[in-house]
């Protein structure tokens, strides 16, 4: 059995609130009695890309289970790559700015994870390069090994308007892409700020809960300040779990923010 602990939009912003429901979940997949197989935060780390939010992001984002985070359309990616992963800083316009596209090889499962970010935009679209490199990936991975491919924007509508304005285009590519590939096993992502699950290109879609906050669905009161979110909805969690069967099993689990 194969445990991936999945995460998203923690929006660190230097503000206290955001810090704590990071931590929250953090720690509480820290004090698991089970050494899970991967962590997997989708993206909007930071929530303006200065580098002292990469610093607290740093910080924060520990974790004695492997670890893979990627960006989203909050993030900026030359203080993603030299700040929170810590890469040698890179001649402008060259290694800096080119997606930060990242592979986990574990035991009997590969996690592919691809920035979808598009630099300037709120939009997600995955770059020519981008595609190569997981093309690559797919085609070194023996068809016995499933192979999860993570990224920050749902390829697809969710229903949701505020956030399928600027879900990830040029989709089409990615299910040409897929339909090569059968040991392709379900697709990760976030940037939704709320837990859900659908389909696309005949496999399971999963969609990560915002730790900083939870969207309003259409038919929900839109109401307060921030009327297309929940402030006061708990930090959440999902466990996507690959059985010895092939079949993928996703659990959500909220967790106690800190006060």
């Amino acid at each position: 059995m194969i445990v991936i602990a999945h995460l998203s939009d923690v929006h660190l912003d230097g503000d206290r609130r955001a810090a704590d429901r990071t931590r929250a979940v953090m720690d509480y997949l820290e004090s698991l009695p089970y050494d899970l197989d991967a962590v997997l935060v989708s993206g909007d780390i930071a929530d303006h890309g200065t580098a002292a939010e990469y610093e607290l992001a740093r910080k924060l984002l520990v974790s004695r289970h492997p670890l893979v985070i990627c960006p989203g359309n909050h993030d900026e990616r030359a203080a993603f790559r030299q700040v929170l992963l810590g890469e040698e800083a890179a001649p402008a316009g060259v290694a800096s700015a080119a997606p930060v596209d990242q592979v986990l090889r574990g035991e009997g499962f590969v996690l592919a994870v691809c920035d979808s970010s598009v630099p300037g935009e709120d939009h997600g679209l995955l770059a020519d390069s981008t595609l190569a490199w997981l093309e690559d990936v797919l085609a070194g991975t023996p068809r016995d090994t499933p192979v999860l491919v993570g990224f920050h924007h749902p390829p697809v509508p969710l229903h949701t308007p505020y956030v399928d304005e600027i879900r990830q285009f040029g989709e089409e590519r990615l299910a040409e892409l897929a339909g090569r590939h059968p040991h392709l096993t379900a697709f990760l992502c976030g940037h939704a700020h709320t837990a859900a699950a659908t389909t696309f290109a005949g496999r399971p879609l999963l969609v990560a809960p915002g730790v900083v906050s939870t969207l309003r669905l259409p038919w929900e009161p839109q109401e307060g300040p921030e009327h297309h979110v929940h402030l006061d909805e708990p930090p959440a969690v999902a466990f996507h779990v690959l059985g010895e069967d092939g079949r993928l099993t996703t659990h959500y689990r909220v967790v106690a923010a800190r006060r």
